[in-house]
């Protein structure tokens, strides 16, 4: 029986390890709240408390790692708010553990924010460059880097969309407002649901050495979709600009389709 350490059990990384257990894995999980402690523990994941900083790891990551083959990685990047962080850093400080662990295969959780919006092509596959405008995503295309580059285990990397489903519909957030900018670029979604059922599969299928975009083949205006989502939410709708405010890009997700046998449940977008 494979043992997997899922770092950051939050909102995805949570279900993710519930799912896991369900499917016969032992599951250790880590969280930065000691109130989650007895919830990981209730729902079979044996619970760690772990922070990552830019100079050192707070908790026993040592043992979090240990007799485990895979490791999860998902922890986002902080860069919107005034504590901005250096990401890299921390996970320079997580390498250096890894490199003395039993771990062998690592899912590193990214996003489409590594292509940036200035790509030349309007459907985006993997081949194409990566070319990052915000500190997000310039620091998440450097992390990437340095788990591809390590010889000391085989890394797939997941970019996600923007995600969905639970408590995250961001419809909510944009409700009643006005002069939204970008009415007829398209939406690059992902649902919590796929999220789950991709990371999965990947390991249940021993796919590893990989880079993935990972985006539901659904892909209206932002303004169709909101306001869509609005009436259903019985939301004030959002009142989009007139002027076009770009193409956008649509990320393409055929090489996940087809090498997974994936198929993204669009009644759930």
């Amino acid at each position: 029986m494979q043992k997997i350490s899922v770092l950051g059990c939050g909102w995805l990384g949570l279900p993710l390890a519930k799912e896991l257990v369900k499917l016969g894995f032992k599951v250790k999980g880590s969280t930065t709240s000691e109130e989650k402690l007895n919830q990981l523990q209730e729902e079979g994941i044996k619970p760690f408390l772990i922070a990552l900083t830019e100079d050192k790891i707070e908790g026993n990551m040592s043992e979090f790692l240990k007799d485990s083959d895979i490791l999860i990685v998902n922890i986002p990047p902080k860069l919107r708010s005034t504590l901005s962080e250096n990401f890299v850093a921390k996970i320079k400080n997580l390498i250096s553990f890894l490199e003395q662990s039993s771990v062998q295969k690592v899912v590193f959780v990214s996003s489409t924010s590594v292509y940036g919006n200035t790509s030349t092509s309007l459907n985006v596959t993997e081949v194409d460059l990566p070319n990052p405008e915000t500190e997000s995503g310039k620091q998440l295309l450097e992390s990437e880097k340095l788990f591809q580059q390590n010889q000391h285990f085989k890394t797939s990397i997941l970019r996600f969309g923007g995600l969905i489903g639970g408590d995250r519909q961001p419809v909510k957030h944009l409700a009643g407002k006005e002069n939204l900018e970008n009415p007829n670029v398209p939406v690059n979604l992902i649902h919590q649901s796929d999220c789950i059922e991709i990371i999965s599969k990947i390991i249940m299928n021993e796919v590893w050495g990989e880079v993935f975009n990972a985006v539901a083949p659904y892909h209206p205006s932002r303004k169709e979709y909101y306001s869509q989502k609005a009436k259903e939410m019985n939301l004030t709708l959002p009142k989009f600009l007139e002027m076009d405010g770009g193409k956008g890009k649509i990320i393409n997700s055929d090489k996940l389709i087809h090498r997974l046998g994936h198929q993204f449940r669009l009644d759930l977008y």
